[in-house]
């Protein structure tokens, strides 16, 4: 039987992991995991990733990897399990949105061939109240 997820420690490391977009609540990531073709797989690097599967779409919805853990490539490893479980679920395509001014998972998702499809203006509010863009990026999944 699967194991409840920690909330509480879900939120710790996503607020580790966030300013922009904001840190998510446990509330908040309590009603995702609630939610509708939500699924959550998480590593003991620290890192979570969390997506959503509806009809053939999967959205990937947040990837969190400890500060303390970065450069491992648990972040590779996150993303390729999402891939392979969205797959599973029946999903042929993936998108996610990113803010433009993360470097670090702009390039871990190009370097898996995602490619841009979109952009949302002004999108994120980042600590000081400025706006940043949000990328749309997408690639089409293989057949399960």
């Amino acid at each position: 039987m699967e194991r409840a997820p920690d909330l509480n420690a879900l939120a710790a490391l996503h607020a580790d992991t966030f300013e922009t977009p904001r840190p998510w609540s446990q509330t908040e990531l309590a009603g995702l995991l609630a939610s509708y073709g939500v699924f959550l797989i998480e590593d003991e690097g620290p890192s979570m990733i969390m997506g959503r599967v509806v009809a053939d779409e999967a959205e990937l919805l947040t990837l969190a990897v400890a500060k303390t853990a970065r450069g491992r490539g648990l972040g590779r490893r996150a993303l390729a399990a999402y891939e392979s479980r969205a797959q599973g679920l029946g999903a042929h395509t993936s998108f996610l949105e990113v803010a433009v001014n993360n470097v670090a998972a702009i390039s871990l998702y190009t370097s898996a061939h995602y490619t841009e499809s979109g952009r949302r203006r002004a999108y994120y509010t980042q600590p000081d109240g400025s706006k940043v863009d949000a990328l749309i990026l997408s690639k089409p999944l293989k057949p399960a």
